[in-house]
């Protein structure tokens, strides 16, 4: 999705040996957080600043603060809002769960696998939990929801084929599905939240949105590499990957300010059911 420059204060964290770094932010979370528990092996340069969260352009180091360790809180079921569709979307916001999966086998589950040069993750999506959310990744992953291309075409292809994780962070995230591959890339239109009861970011393999502000997903998405309870209802969970040590081996890949210097490739996005 397109990430212009900050207009809200934004926040997220950093693991060190001596202690915890957070920074506030209001785009959806509650206010003071506390950042993921899990601390990173390795120390990079980006351990050393602040991190914005997922969907987030970087920003200036702030004040660090000390903060007790993380807890799950209560996360309570939110209304789904109304977006207004792009102007000129093809199919003006209409996408459905049923257009998304016409043609797929009967089955109980939808899944979706993501090859990568790391290795294969097998999602289950959460198509009962954020039916909206499932329909659009899985319209972009088969090719068959028209997206806005990098050159400002409306097109129907494999969205997420060929492209790339371009921001990682050991120990909290591993984000991509940006066909721009460098984190500004949008699919032309967004889709609102799906905070559904108890969605909480407790454990690594969560398939998440990434988002520049409530209501404004669109084709990025991110998978938990540690427990971000400092996520909880800002961002939609819509399924849950594994093998976890795929996501952890993913996370490890040497960075340079969150950006992989090789960056893991996602070479192709399968949809069924099981």
């Amino acid at each position: 999705m397109k990430l212009p420059a900050i207009q809200s204060p934004a926040f997220t964290a950093f693991a060190a040996a001596s202690a915890l770094v957070v920074t506030a932010f209001a785009s959806g979370c509650e206010s003071s957080p506390p950042e993921p528990t899990a601390a990173p092996e390795r120390k990079t340069e980006a351990q050393t600043q602040n991190k914005e969260a997922p969907g987030q352009p970087e920003k200036s180091a702030r004040p660090r603060i000390q903060l007790p360790k993380p807890t799950k809180k209560k996360v309570s079921a939110k209304p789904v809002a109304e977006v207004k569709p792009s102007e000129d979307d093809p199919v003006k916001g209409k996408w459905t769960l049923a257009d998304a999966t016409k043609g797929l086998p009967a089955g109980k589950s939808l899944v979706a696998t993501i090859e990568t040069d790391q290795g294969s993750l097998e999602c289950t999506l959460f198509e009962d939990k954020a039916p909206i959310t499932v329909a659009n990744f899985v319209g972009l992953a088969r090719g068959v929801r028209p997206w806005k291309t990098p050159e400002g075409k409306w097109e129907k292809k494999p969205a997420y084929d060929g492209t790339i994780f371009h921001r990682i962070i050991k120990g909290f995230m591993i984000q991509g599905g940006d066909a721009k591959k460098n984190g500004s890339g949008e699919a032309g239109y967004v889709i609102p939240d799906e905070v559904w009861e108890d969605a909480n970011h407790d454990r690594p393999g969560l398939l998440c949105m990434a988002n520049r502000g409530p209501n404004t997903n669109s084709a990025q998405f991110f998978i938990t590499d540690e427990a971000a309870f400092h996520l909880d209802g800002g961002y939609t969970i819509f399924g849950e990957c594994a093998p976890v040590d795929v996501v952890h081996k993913i996370a490890s890949v040497p960075v340079v300010r969150e950006k992989p210097e090789t960056p893991p490739v996602i070479q192709k996005v399968t949809v069924t059911r099981k």
